[in-house]
This record gives structure tokens, C-alpha cells and sequence, in this order.
């Protein structure tokens, strides 16, 4: 048989597993990889001075992730922002993708 564990170890672990969920859930989400599969099919890049304008003529000067209706962050948080496009991960807001629409 195991080792039997007082109720103060099992509290303090309890606590401190508490204690980690809490600073993992206040970690932001990670930011969106340029090379991952889906970012490249949408032509997203971290900064728009790195828009290709050949593969992306859509794309209009001023445009940025943080004014897309898409995007549901905050303008310039250095932590990006949730996309719709990419579940699970932050977008920078100074971003651009090919699925970019202005806020209305």
C-alpha cells in the first residue's frame, strides 16, 4: 500500500493546486504562429508592414487586426486578442489576415 497523507498535506496541496489554476487561467492565451496552417491559408501576419500585397490586394493601408470586427481584444494590447478566425489563441492587434472586415 501507499504512503497515507495527513489532512494538512492534503489541504496545503489542494491550496497550492488553487493557487496554480488560478496563474495558468491569468496567463493569456498563445499568440497565433505566421507558419501555422490555417494563419498561412489567411494570409495573417503579426505586423502589417508585412502584408504581401501581391498574394493579399485586398489589403488597405490602416487596416489592422484590432479594427476588425472579427477581432474581440482591446486596440494595442501588447497581449493581442481573440479572433474568431483562430480559437484558442491571441492575434496581434497590429495584425492583418485576408478575412480582415471593418468595424462598423
Amino acid at each position: 500500500m501507499g504512503r497515507k497523507i495527513s489532512r494538512r498535506q492534503m489541504l496545503s496541496l489542494a491550496l497550492l493546486a488553487g493557487s496554480a489554476g488560478r496563474v495558468l487561467a491569468d496567463a493569456p492565451p498563445p499568440k497565433v504562429n505566421e507558419k501555422d496552417s490555417v494563419a498561412v491559408a489567411l494570409g495573417y501576419v503579426s505586423d502589417v508592414k508585412h502584408v504581401d500585397q501581391k498574394a493579399s490586394p485586398q489589403f488597405k493601408a490602416g487596416s489592422t487586426c484590432s479594427s476588425c470586427s472579427w477581432y474581440q481584444g482591446k486596440a494595442g494590447d501588447p497581449a493581442g486578442g481573440a479572433c474568431t478566425f483562430f480559437p484558442g489563441k491571441n492575434v496581434d492587434s497590429n495584425g492583418w489576415c485576408r478575412m480582415y472586415n471593418k468595424k462598423a
